[in-house]
């Protein structure tokens, strides 16, 4: 059904009252049809397990779609004022290749993190990073290690290309459990995944525990340390496995301005590790080619901007303490988060409990694991948070 055929979903959201703000929804099933059913989706996936990415799942919901975003852990804030004004600007040199901003943006990157310039490669996110690393490691035969449920784009993708990937559960308290990981390892795994944070349960491994592990670890195979969700610790720098690479450890740790900086739209992010495994990771990514002016600009000026990322880490904060709040009010527990969103476990099909709520203008997430129906609720604007907890009440 195209524009010309019927009412903007937002102007009718807002004109008819149907975003609810306390009594029952208007909307039914049929206002929102969905382009593509999650079941469909899960059927054409080829990784064992089944479990719909966020990109994919976004796919089940019409483009021109109205409802409040607390699906995909983005961060409502960002970018910065700063980075704005520097993306504007960047629009001026948009017909010239970003040459001389992208050399002198690694330089600034290699020296924040205390690495040489040929240990660093930008891609786009780090889902770059991220795919290169499925595609070079499936290269080499054997298996790759790596927690379930936990960020699956690379193990999922390097399962979709021919690799073994051996999933392990995660512990009683849905953290990594690096014990079970570390007795998968044997001399044909390539690669050890890690995303710590993790996505989508929002636990963290303590540092200490997870340097001996990588330190350890790494010596047998590689290991891939992603720290998407570092950057909302009180202390990310001291949390992080970086120091390791630069003690010259076997390992990678991937970074993005996806989250806290708030550029997931613009596709920025990066990867540290030894020369020669930035240079295999460098041949099966797009690094140069697949960044843009407006994303190199606007992260080199965020990239100096501690205000704003605290702004947003404390407002975050503060909408995720509301959404305790919520769920304890409800009788509901939850997993408790290090992270911009909060998974907590729901007494319903999971793919029902995403229609209810959306049909009263919210979209979450839902994932399946341990026989149990889960939830995923990003963080975002207090108001975004109070829209979910009224259509939350009502389906409780």
């Amino acid at each position: 059904m195209g524009m010309s055929s019927m009412m903007n979903r937002k102007e009718w959201l807002k004109s008819s009252g149907a975003v609810v703000a306390g009594g029952i929804s208007m909307l039914s099933a049929g206002i929102f049809p969905r382009t593509k059913s999650v079941e469909q989706i899960r059927k054409d996936l080829r990784s064992s397990r089944k479990f719909v990415s966020d990109r994919d799942f976004m796919r089940t919901f019409p483009e021109d779609f109205g409802a409040i975003r607390l699906m995909a852990n983005e961060n409502p804030w960002g970018p910065s004022p700063k980075a704005k004004e520097a993306i504007i600007k960047a629009t001026e040199q948009g017909n010239r290749y970003p040459i001389l901003i992208y050399e002198n943006f690694l330089k600034r990157i290699a020296d924040h993190e205390k690495v040489e310039v040929e240990q660093l490669m930008l891609t786009p996110g780090s889902s770059g990073v991220l795919t290169g690393a499925g595609i070079y490691f499936t290269s080499l035969g054997g298996n790759i290690v790596t927690a379930d449920p936990s960020y699956s784009d690379m193990p999922d993708f390097a399962e979709s290309i021919g690799a073994e990937v051996r999933w392990v559960p995660l512990t009683d308290e849905y953290k990594l459990d690096l014990k079970a990981m570390e007795a998968k390892v044997d001399s044909d795994t390539k690669v050890v995944y890690i995303c710590n944070p993790n996505n989508p349960t929002g636990t963290k491994l303590d540092s200490s525990e997870l340097k001996e592990f990588c330190k350890r670890v790494s010596k047998k195979t590689h290991i891939l340390v992603d720290e998407a969700y570092l950057d909302y610790q009180d202390d990310p720098l001291a949390e992080s496995m970086m120091p390791l690479v630069r003690e010259g450890y076997n390992i990678t740790v991937a970074k993005t301005f996806s989250k806290l900086y708030g550029f997931a739209g613009m596709r920025i992010g990066y990867a540290v590790s030894s020369p020669e495994m930035i240079k295999n990771l460098d041949n099966n990514a797009r690094g140069f080619y697949g960044i843009s002016m407006l994303a190199l600009e606007g992260a080199d000026a965020a990239f100096q901007e501690d205000e704003f990322l605290n702004f947003a880490k404390k407002q975050t904060v503060a909408s995720r303490d509301y959404l305790y709040s919520v769920l304890e009010k409800e009788g509901y527990e939850y997993i408790p988060s290090h992270t911009n969103f909060v998974m907590f476990p729901i007494r319903m099909n999971g793919d029902r409990f995403v229609q209810e709520i959306w049909k009263r203008g919210v979209a979450v997430r839902n994932w399946e694991f341990n026989n149990q129906q889960w939830c995923r609720v990003s963080i975002g604007k207090m108001e975004s948070m109070e829209a979910f907890a009224t259509a939350f009440k009502q389906i409780s």
